[in-house]
């Protein structure tokens, strides 16, 4: 069975995720993405896959995963009940691990860590609740905070000498064959157009499947409909735009795909709880306010 391809959505002023999911939830599922996970279960038990391995998991599991290695979690709930939260997940780029250690030499002890999780890694019981607390703030932290927090997660599992394999060196994952997916070539096409029209109509046309039955496998696969799906992508990519340009907001609005400011002004509010342009000053408030810190007295 191919793997889904999952959309890690990093906010424009932040360079990596923290969140926490419950059971069942829409990525509890065969899946895999570009970017590096770390995943701690707080909760519930069952089997987990991470490439060709299957075991057992329980509270206390902690596993980091290298990029496009398939996994899930699968939990032992009876039909009809819910868990609020289940895990905790931290996703970043492989670009945040390379430029980290182009800038700072002590940082390039984690290569060999970086390397080994193209396997999946497995911590022990120990490890594991000693990142629990790292984790569990990363879900609250804002700012400086969030990196000093992430280093010190980093930091542990380096000196972790508990670490066990889990995919065989036989297996390797292979991005493109798994992009033969139907969603995963939709989801890529997404991604790759977002400044372009893009209608729900126009890409089950490009999967060969009726407007009504590629909606229902999109929210399947993503838990949410077409279109709000596509206004948090845009949404996230005009993060970027505000926090690191210039650009007048209505530039902006147009180059992220939407055809009017105001619809822009409406979703971005729903997204971000602010305006444009509110969020653009708080992103330079908190830059202006990080370099006087680190300016010499």
């Amino acid at each position: 069975m191919q793997p889904d391809l999952e959309i890690v959505e990093v906010q424009g002023d932040e360079s990596f995720t923290a969140w926490a999911h419950g059971y069942p939830y829409r990525t509890v599922r065969w899946h895999f993405h570009p970017e590096y996970e770390i995943q701690l279960i707080v909760e519930t038990q069952g089997v987990y896959f991470v490439g060709d391995h299957v075991g057992h998991f329980e509270p206390g599991n902690l596993v980091f995963m290298g990029p496009d290695l398939p996994h899930n979690w699968i939990s032992d709930v009876p039909a009809g009940q819910s868990v609020e939260r289940r895990g905790i997940v931290i996703q970043f780029p492989a670009a945040l691990v390379r430029n980290m250690a182009a800038t700072f030499p002590e940082f390039r002890r984690i290569e060999p860590l970086l390397a080994e999780s193209t396997s999946g890694l497995l911590f022990s019981a120990a490890t594991a609740a000693a990142a629990k607390p790292i984790m569990e703030a990363l879900l609250e932290a804002r700012g400086l905070r969030r990196v000093v927090l992430l280093l010190s997660l980093f930091e542990l599992l380096v000196a972790s000498d508990d670490r066990q394999r889990l995919a065989s060196p036989a297996f390797t994952p292979d991005p493109k064959a798994f992009m033969s997916h139907a969603i995963n070539n939709v989801l890529a096409h997404i991604a790759a157009n977002l400044g372009d029209e893009l209608r729900e109509p126009m890409l089950a046309e490009l999967v060969g499947q009726s407007p009504s039955a590629f909606s229902r496998s999109f929210r399947k696969h993503t838990g949410q409909s077409f279109v709000r799906y596509v206004n948090r992508l845009r949404i996230g990519r005009a993060c970027e735009l505000l926090a690191n340009s210039d650009k007048p907001v209505l530039d902006v609005c147009m180059d992220v795909g939407f055809n009017n400011v105001s619809n822009f002004n409406r979703q971005f509010l729903l997204h971000k709880r602010m305006p444009p342009t509110k969020f653009r000053h708080f992103h330079r408030m908190q830059l202006a306010a990080s370099r006087a810190a680190n300016s010499p007295p």
